[in-house]
């Protein structure tokens, strides 16, 4: 497999061939969509779904919360609703529906749905929360590192829950140079484990 960040929270997953695409917001260049076969939207905000890319789009899949696929009727994509604890196939993975919410903003602020999800039993992609995926074994962490409902710490102790063999940190178009710097050395020195953070464009990792 070989797993590749396009802007903010958006992530490819591809092998032989298939392309599996993660959270293409309006933050993320529409060629982070060529080639795809199917489409992992864990959340309804802007910046993890953008309909204008997604629209047309024929011959793919989009798997989604129900709440956001209700959202998605006039796609030339098929839409899947998926709930959590669900299990489903998407461009030829394995996938694992994990959480159910997305993470508090303010007590003000109405909670919506959101999907954490494993792929292929080794790779979580958590969305807007810090959901552990209860009884997976994470190789890969896909680590929110920067948001308005989160904090360095919080995302350090996601990553020590989560335990997995690297993290690599996603959701960080808001940062500046210098914020990134401040962030990833916390995130280095205090996460548990391996951590980077790529630019857009640049592969995370492939193995077999």
């Amino acid at each position: 497999m070989r797993l590749s960040k396009h802007g903010h929270a958006c992530v490819r997953v591809e092998r032989d061939g298939a392309v599996l695409v993660i959270d293409p917001g309006s933050f993320t260049d529409a060629e982070a969509l060529a080639g795809a076969d199917a489409v992992l939207i864990t959340h309804e905000h802007p910046d993890h779904l953008d309909v204008d890319k997604l629209a047309g789009l024929a011959g793919i899949t989009v798997h989604t919360h129900p709440d956001v696929a209700t959202k998605l009727d006039g796609l030339a994509a098929a839409v899947h609703a998926v709930n959590a604890g669900d299990r489903l196939q998407a461009a030829g993975f394995d996938i694992q529906a994990y959480g159910g919410q997305h993470a508090v903003i303010h007590p003000d602020i109405p909670r919506i749905a959101n999907l954490g999800y494993l792929i292929e039993g080794s790779i979580y992609h958590p969305g807007d929360s810090l959901d552990v995926p209860a009884g997976a074994t994470v190789e890969t962490l896909l680590v929110p590192v920067n948001a308005p409902w989160l904090k360095l710490a919080e995302a350090v102790e996601f990553v020590r829950a989560v335990a997995p063999r690297r993290a690599y940190g996603i959701h960080d178009f808001l940062l500046s140079e210098a914020g990134g710097a401040v962030y990833d050395g916390g995130m280095a020195r205090l996460a548990g484990c391996d951590y980077a953070r790529v630019a857009p464009g640049s592969i995370m990792e492939t193995s077999s």
